[in-house]
């Protein structure tokens, strides 16, 4: 159906051989392969502890639960982001607090408005990488050690973006990536829980299979013949095909991280020269990742219009995102309680995200650029 989709696996025979052998060999559940992958991650990274889980949500549900937020907590958070992010605080009994971005520019939450959100119910700081660039961890660190406040890097878009000579998801107390299938690092469904601290890594691998002191493959070994559950857990395991995919796709990540700068690049170029047209992250610290390429339109062009030419020439867009406070489940569990966002409110009304996947090529960039220009080309007459 599209000439050019908003994203496309990076696949060949490697991953299906991958998989295939894990077929061959009989074992299917968590084991030596998913290890394996937890090691190779966190030496990628530069952290001691990697544990790989069943997908994103259930990593930030974990990190979480690993700085014991509870009822009657508060996390602040951005709400330009993924429900996940909220969601899995939620799960907790925990209240998500909404924080605005920094600007039109920077996409990334605002550490000056996390600061007033401070109240004597909050215990972390949850922020997200958007689009693969880092926030301003320099200032979140400052406000979290100043108000004894965890940090929970959300790291789904950021698999190898550099702040300041650190990797994210090295910075906080704990990182959480997912391997969503549109994913830098795509395995379909699945995440990875990042600390330093030996006892965030403890409870963290002992919820994600039932609190069980013993798992199927130590028993399978004849390491253990029985279990006992030592706290409340939950099946977050990740399957061993999905780590042996994932294994091949850690080795082709850095290149890919790069052809996604190299299209990034091209797409700035063309853009920069179009009217109507507003680029994002152009003063951004640190190294990206361009997980995604965000663009907003301005405030007279009709955003769904322009969607839906670009859709008729066959380029797939998406929105990223539909702001969490503004959903209807949100509204309803906050009541009267309004959250003064402006930023992200604008923000949201306006961003379009562009095709962006390391299988591109200049044609395909072109071509996006070109649809783009005719389209307010055609508006402005």
């Amino acid at each position: 159906m599209w000439k050019v989709p908003l994203f496309d696996i990076s696949y060949d025979e490697k991953e299906s051989e991958a998989a295939l052998d894990v077929i061959r060999s009989g074992w299917l559940t968590m084991s030596t392969i998913t290890q394996e992958f937890e090691k190779q991650f966190a030496e990628f990274l530069g952290v001691k502890h990697a544990i790989a889980v069943s997908n994103g949500t259930a990593a930030l549900h974990l990190a979480n639960l690993a700085v014991d937020i509870s009822a009657e907590d508060e996390v602040i958070c951005p709400a330009l982001t993924f429900v996940a992010g909220a969601n899995s605080i939620l799960y907790t009994g925990a209240i998500p607090i909404f924080s605005d971005i920094e600007s039109k520019d920077n996409l990334c939450v605002s550490p000056k408005d996390i600061e007033k959100k401070i109240t004597k119910r909050t215990k972390a700081i949850q922020v997200m990488h958007y689009a693969g660039f880092p926030c301003d961890m320099d200032s979140i660190t400052e406000i979290a050690e100043k108000n004894r406040l965890y940090i929970i890097e959300d790291c789904a878009h950021a698999p190898g973006t550099i702040y300041k000579e650190k990797k994210c998801g090295t910075i906080g107390d704990i990182g959480c990536f997912s391997f969503f299938s549109n994913k830098n690092l795509s395995i379909g469904e699945g995440g990875i829980v990042t600390t330093n601290s030996d006892t965030a890594a403890e409870k963290i691998r002992s919820m994600r299979s039932h609190g069980m002191t013993s798992l199927s493959w130590d028993r399978a070994r004849g390491h253990a013949f029985s279990y006992d559950v030592v706290k409340l857990g939950f099946n977050y395991r990740i399957d061993e095909i999905r780590s042996a995919i994932a294994l091949v796709q850690l080795k082709k990540l850095s290149a890919n991280n790069r052809k996604r700068e190299k299209f990034s690049m091209l797409y700035r170029e063309r853009l920069s020269m179009i009217e109507g047209i507003e680029l994002t992250f152009n003063h951004a610290v640190g190294t990206s990742v361009h997980h995604i390429f965000p663009v907003l339109l301005h405030k007279n062009i009709n955003r769904l219009e322009f969607m839906e030419y670009l859709k008729s020439k066959r380029i797939q867009t998406s929105i990223h995102y539909p702001p969490i406070h503004q959903f209807d489940y949100y509204r309803r569990m906050f009541g009267n309680r309004s959250f003064v966002l402006p930023v992200t409110d604008d923000v949201a009304k306006r961003e379009v995200t562009l095709p962006l996947y390391p299988g591109m090529g200049e044609n395909e960039i072109d071509y996006v650029c070109d649809m783009i220009s005719k389209y307010l080309n055609n508006i402005r007459k």
